[in-house]
């Protein structure tokens, strides 16, 4: 009887060891729709340039649906519902999921079970807010600028960098308590993209990511984005030369000044333009105290027909009469590459001794930047 006791439990052991080495190994993700809708197909999705690529579909029965798969690495998709406007974005990772969908506001959709949506959530909310205030800012900047009032657009253009930075620390700071999730690297690259942190505070925070969102593909991103030349301030501007409008080579050790502004901008780039009458502003204001400019545009973009005639009209509109060069390469622009520079517009401001002291100022903050410098 004991050994038939003994026998039995072994075989109950056994079942129950059997079941827990069998973990799941892919996503599972079930989602309620709060309104009906039957007969309707879903997808997971990502987008490869302008091509759907689906990583699993289903049809809706009675307002619910699940999907499932596998997947070598924890990566961004959208879930999209026929019926329904819009993507919904999902970080999928191997885990399961849950979705309560709101048909007539699929954003405001909840995920649960997913510390990765959890952060992404987070993250999608705050940009909303940026993205209906820099549309409030900018209805007031153009009023501002139809008035003529110069101070008043510096203003506003003041409190959306501190709202913007103010965003960006708080992300940083939910980044670095979360260095486990994916999510954190597709957040830092998009804050490092748009120079939100510098590359020296970027790289501490990667570093403390674990292997698996450092490997991803968000990892590979920030880890090639760093791995660019330095342009930081204290560190030394490249040297260049790039041909004028004429075809003559200018070199910035030519006219390099007291104070150097190389300015990065474009005919095609609207807040370059806007932002040229205040460079006209400084350069008046400071060029007999030893302040000079170089203009880098990147011109040369696709849809430009007349890439330097486009340039050169830009030129003698906006009265920019410092130093300009291009090679009308668009963001393949050599001098563009060598200052990593992925948006515009772009400034950098140097020293006797060709040291970036400051970069990206705009409005009265360059003005003041420069007097500083200067007295």
């Amino acid at each position: 009887m004991v050994q038939r006791i003994t026998t039995l439990f072994l075989a109950i052991t056994l079942l129950f060891s059997c079941k827990a080495e069998h973990p799941q190994t892919g996503f599972l993700i079930k989602a309620n729709i709060d309104k009906p809708l039957n007969n309707v197909k879903a997808k997971l999705l990502s987008f490869d340039g302008s091509q759907e690529v689906i990583l699993d579909s289903t049809t809706v029965k009675d307002g619910k649906l699940t999907l499932k798969g596998e997947i070598e690495s924890p990566d961004l998709y959208y879930l999209n519902i026929e019926g329904i406007n819009g993507f919904f974005p999902l970080m999928v990772r191997n885990e399961s999921m849950s979705l309560k969908i709101y048909k007539d506001s699929l954003q405001n959709s909840v995920v649960t079970g997913s510390k990765e949506n959890d952060l992404l959530k987070i993250y999608h909310k705050d940009s909303e807010i940026l993205k209906i205030k820099n549309a409030e800012l900018g209805r007031l900047f153009r009023l501002a600028k139809n008035e003529g009032d110069h101070e008043r657009m510096d203003d506003i253009q003041d409190e959306f960098k501190q709202l913007l930075d103010e965003t960006n620390k708080r992300h940083i700071a939910l980044i670095k308590k979360h260095p486990d999730l994916v999510t954190s690297a597709a957040i830092l690259g998009n804050i490092l993209m748009g120079q939100g942190i510098s590359k020296a505070e970027a790289q501490d925070v990667f570093n403390s990511f674990s292997e698996e969102v450092a490997s991803s593909k968000f990892g590979k991103a920030i880890h090639g984005n760093l791995s660019k030349v330095t342009v930081e301030v204290g560190t030394k501007a490249p040297s260049f030369s790039a041909p004028t409008p004429e075809g003559k080579l200018v070199s910035l050790d030519d006219i390099k000044g007291k104070v150097t502004i190389i300015d990065f901008w474009a005919a095609w780039c609207g807040p370059c333009r806007k932002e040229n009458p205040n460079v006209v502003k400084v350069y008046e204001k400071y060029k007999d105290q030893g302040l000079e400019i170089i203009g880098v545009s990147l011109d040369g973009a696709p849809n430009q027909k007349d890439a330097k005639a486009a340039w050169l009209d830009a030129i003698e509109k906006d009265n920019l009469t410092w130093h300009q060069v291009s090679n009308l390469a668009f963001f393949n622009d050599p001098v563009a590459k060598q200052y990593a520079i992925e948006a515009i517009p772009a400034t950098y401001i140097i020293d006797s001794e060709g040291i970036i002291v400051a970069k990206n100022l705009r409005g009265s903050a360059l003005d003041a930047k420069i007097a500083e410098l200067l007295n």
